[in-house]
C-alpha cells in the first residue's frame, strides 16, 4: 500500500511471535483452614452457628454491593467464566489516574456530597475512602511542581523526567514503559480510557514518545503502532479526533488539527487492523466480544465536563471504563495472559486550572462512581489490582476563604456550588459568542450567564462592569471570561485558589486487590516512580528491554529527539 508523503516508516521489532514466553505464575493468598471435630451437642451447635454467620455475612457483602451494573459483572463461580478457579485468572491491573485531584479536593467531593444527603454531621464514604493507602510524592528531574506528562512518565517508565517530556528520559532518549512491556512481553491485552483527547499528556506517555507534549500529531501516529514496537493498544476510548483527521478536513464536525495530509483513521484501519468508532451510538452496541483493536472516539477535542456533558453524544467515564474492563477483562478473551488498564479522569485538572469548583467537584464525583464500578470487577476477580492515584494537584484548593478585611467565619457554602448549572467554560463560550454576534447585552449577561449558568441573583455592580468593559475592550485572551465566572462562584461559597497552574503537594494514594498482588507495597509514603516499579513486579515486565528495543532504532530516536516543543491549536494550554 502506498504511504502518505513524509511518513516514516519503522520495521517491528520483537513481535509476540517472534518472543515466546512462560506464562508467570501468581502466588495465591493462603487460606487457613478450621476443622471442626465431633464433639457430640456441641458439634451440631457449632455447625449451626457457622452457617448462621455464614449467610449472614453473604447478606452483608450483598446489601453492601447496592450496584445493578456490578451485580451483572460475572464472578468466580458463574457459567460465563467456566469452570475457572481462583489460581486459572490470569493477572490483571487497573492504573486510575484522578488529573489535578489532590488531598483538599477529597475533603470537598465528601464534605460536598454529605452535604446533599442532608446532614453534614454524618460521614457517608466515598468509593475512595476504604482503599487509602497512603501517599506519593510528584516532583519531576527539573521541578518540585510536576506538569502530567512529567508525573504520568513516572507512572509509566518508573523514572524522572522533565515537565513536557512524554516517554522519554530527561536525555530525551525514549524511555520502554509498562503497557508497552505488557504487550510485547507478556501479550496482555491494553487500554487507554480518559476524558481528555486520547493524545494527551497522560495517556500519550504510555505508548508513545516524544520530547513535547504538544506534539499530539507525532502521539496520534505512534498511538495507531507507527513505531519499532508496532501497535501495542488494543482498546482507546476518548476524545481528540482532530489529531486523527487530514488537514483538508476542515467542517466545523470535523475539523483537523494536522498540518499534514495524513489521515490516520484510515491508516489505522489498512496498516494495523483497527476498528474505527466514533460516536456514541457505534459505543453503546459493544459488548464484552467487541473485535480487538478498537477506538471510540467522541469529540474533535477533549470530552465534555461531566456538568455539561450531553449524554446523548457522550458517555461517562464510568460507562466507558466498565466497558473497557468487560472487553479486555473477559476471561477466555485474555487468558492466560491477564491485561493492563489505565483510566484517566482527566478533567478534574482541567476544570480546576479555571478555578471552576462546581464543573472540579462534578468530574470528581463520575471519578468516584468510576472507582465503585472497578472495585466491583476486581471484587470478582481475583489477581486483579485497582491502584488509583494523582499525577498532581492542581489549583492550590482551600475550602474556606477570606474574601475581606475583616476575620473570617469557619465556614465554606456548599449551596454556592450546588445552584450552578453548567461550567464556566461552557459560560465563557457563551458570552463570548454573544459578543460576537453583538448580542452580548447587561440583560442577557444577568439573565443567561449568572442567574441560569451559575444560579447567581445577587452579582454586584464591579462584578458586572468588569463583563461589560471585557466586551468593550476586545481582549486578547479569553480565558479571562473564564477565570472571572468560576471565582465569583468560588466567592460564594468561600472557596480559595492559589494558582491556575499545579502545586507540589503530595496526593493520596488507594489501591484494592481481591487476591494476588501484595499491596501492602504500596503502603505509607512513596515516590511516583514506585508505581511503575510495583506494577511491573506484579506483571514480570521488562520495561528496560522495551527502552533497548525502541532506542536500537536510530530512525525513531532521530525522529524523537527531533520532536518539535509546539503549542497545538486548541486554546488553552491545561498541563
Amino acid at each position: 500500500m502506498m504511504q502518505s508523503a513524509g511518513r516514516t516508516k519503522y520495521n517491528s521489532v520483537g513481535t509476540l511471535s517472534e518472543q515466546p514466553f512462560a506464562f508467570e505464575n501468581y502466588y495465591l493468598l493462603e487460606r487457613r483452614k478450621y476443622t471442626l471435630h465431633p464433639s457430640g451437642r456441641l458439634h451440631g451447635w457449632l455447625i449451626s452457628i457457622v452457617v448462621f454467620t455464614m449467610v449472614a455475612t453473604m447478606l452483608l457483602l450483598v446489601a453492601m454491593t447496592g450496584d445493578e451494573e456490578i451485580s451483572a459483572v460475572p464472578s468466580v463461580h458463574d457459567a460465563s467464566v467456566g469452570s475457572m478457579s481462583t489460581s486459572d485468572f490470569p493477572p490483571g491491573v487497573i492504573l486510575m489516574i484522578s488529573d489535578g485531584f489532590g488531598p483538599a479536593s477529597e475533603t470537598f467531593a465528601h464534605q460536598f456530597h454529605n452535604w446533599r444527603q442532608g446532614d453534614t454531621t454524618k460521614d457517608v464514604p466515598l468509593p475512595l475512602d476504604d482503599i487509602l493507602v497512603g501517599h506519593a510524592r510528584t516532583k519531576s528531574f527539573s521541578s518540585l511542581v510536576t506538569d502530567s506528562a512529567a508525573g504520568a512518565t513516572a507512572f509509566s517508565c518508573g523514572l524522572k523526567t522533565y515537565n513536557g517530556a512524554v516517554g522519554v528520559d530527561d536525555k530525551s532518549r525514549p524511555c520502554g514503559t509498562l503497557l508497552e512491556s505488557a504487550k510485547v512481553h507478556r501479550g496482555m491485552m491494553t487500554g487507554l480510557v480518559v476524558t481528555s483527547r486520547i493524545t494527551h499528556a497522560t495517556p500519550a506517555s504510555f505508548s508513545s514518545h516524544v520530547t513535547g507534549r504538544d506534539d499530539e500529531n507525532a502521539i496520534a501516529a505512534q498511538l495507531i503502532g507507527d513505531s519499532p514496537l508496532g501497535r501495542v493498544v488494543d482498546l482507546m476510548f476518548g476524545g481528540g479526533t482532530c489529531h486523527f483527521r487530514p488537514n483538508t478536513s476542515s467542517s466545523a464536525d470535523t475539523p483537523s488539527c494536522r498540518s499534514d495530509s495524513r489521515d490516520l483513521f484510515k491508516e489505522a484501519q489498512e496498516n494495523h487492523d483497527w476498528n474505527v468508532y466514533l460516536d456514541r451510538v457505534a459505543f453503546d452496541g459493544l459488548d464484552a466480544n467487541a473485535k480487538l483493536p478498537l477506538m471510540n472516539l467522541f469529540a474533535p477535542s477533549h470530552l465534555e465536563y461531566e456538568i455539561d456533558r450531553n449524554s446523548t453524544t457522550q458517555p461517562p467515564l464510568a460507562e466507558m471504563a466498565y466497558k473497557a474492563v468487560q472487553i479486555l477483562g473477559t476471561p477466555e478473551r485474555q487468558a492466560p495472559n491477564g491485561f493492563f488498564l489505565v483510566i484517566e479522569g482527566s478533567r478534574i485538572d482541567m476544570a480546576a486550572h479555571t478555578n471552576d469548583p462546581a464543573a472540579h467537584v462534578h468530574d470528581i464525583w463520575e471519578y468516584q462512581e468510576t472507582v465503585k464500578k472497578m472495585k466491583g470487577f476486581v471484587k470478582t476477580r481475583p489477581n486483579t489490582v485497582l491502584i488509583s492515584i494523582s499525577d498532581h494537584e492542581t489549583g492550590g484548593l482551600t475550602l474556606g476563604r477570606q474574601v475581606g478585611s475583616d476575620y473570617p467565619e469557619y465556614k465554606w457554602n456548599p449551596s454556592a456550588i450546588e445552584r450552578v448549572q453548567k461550567s464556566a467554560e461552557t459560560l465563557a463560550a457563551q458570552w463570548i459568542h454573544a459578543v460576537q454576534q453583538n448580542v452580548a447585552s447587561e440583560s442577557f449577561l444577568q439573565k443567561s450567564i449568572f442567574k441560569q449558568g451559575l444560579g447567581i441573583d445577587d452579582a454586584t455592580s464591579d462584578e458586572t462592569a468588569w463583563f461589560m468593559e471585557w466586551r468593550n475592550d476586545a481582549p486578547d485572551s479569553d480565558d479571562d471570561v473564564a477565570y472571572q465566572l468560576g471565582d465569583m462562584v468560588s466567592r460564594r461559597a468561600l472557596i480559595g485558589w492559589t494558582t491556575h497552574g499545579h502545586t507540589a503537594v503530595d496526593v493520596n494514594l488507594y489501591a484494592y486487590a481481591n487476591e494476588g498482588p501484595n499491596i501492602d507495597e504500596l503502603r505509607g509514603v512513596i515516590d511516583n516512580v514506585d508505581i511503575a516499579h510495583f506494577v511491573s513486579k506484579y506483571l514480570n515486565l521488562d520495561i528496560q528491554d522495551i527502552t533497548k528495543r525502541l532506542n536500537a532504532n536510530k530512525t525513531f530516536v532521530e525522529d524523537v529527539v527531533a520532536s518539535k516543543r509546539i503549542h497545538t491549536p486548541h486554546g488553552p494550554y491545561f498541563h
